[in-house]
């Protein structure tokens, strides 16, 4: 099945879901066996997102701690405005935001003080 590309559409039908758990960044030259939830190959390096307690258990050291927010509508990958939308209204809100695009939803990592909020921001947009 085809993800949606009607920008209004995709609004009505994010459907916000809060992951359970408590999520870092890092970066480090190559994965190896830690529980990658996910990963972004750059040049300095393999960005990895894992849970806190992985993290801690590694020994890794992380500046942001983030809570975790699917939006559950299956976007396309071609839809036009979906994240210029919920960037702009968590701007609006001060609420930072770092933006995982799987090949069917959009995964958004907030510091996890702001997870109720953005939730609510994300709700209300989906109601306009």
């Amino acid at each position: 099945m085809a993800g949606l590309t009607d920008l209004d559409e995709l609004l009505r039908s994010m459907a916000p879901v809060v992951r359970d758990g408590e999520y870092v960044v890092v970066s480090l030259p190559e994965v190896g066996d830690l529980p990658a939830e996910a990963t972004v190959r750059e040049d300095e390096g393999v960005t990895v997102v894992l849970r806190r307690e992985a993290a801690d258990a590694a020994g890794l050291a992380y500046d942001l701690v983030a809570g975790w927010i699917t939006l559950t509508v299956h976007s396309s990958l071609e839809a036009v405005g979906l994240t210029a939308a919920f960037a702009t209204a968590l701007t609006e809100a001060g609420i930072s935001c770092n933006v995982l695009a799987g090949a069917f939803h959009d995964h958004l990592l907030v510091p996890v003080g702001d997870v109720a909020r953005a939730v609510e921001v994300l709700r209300r947009l989906g109601d306009r």
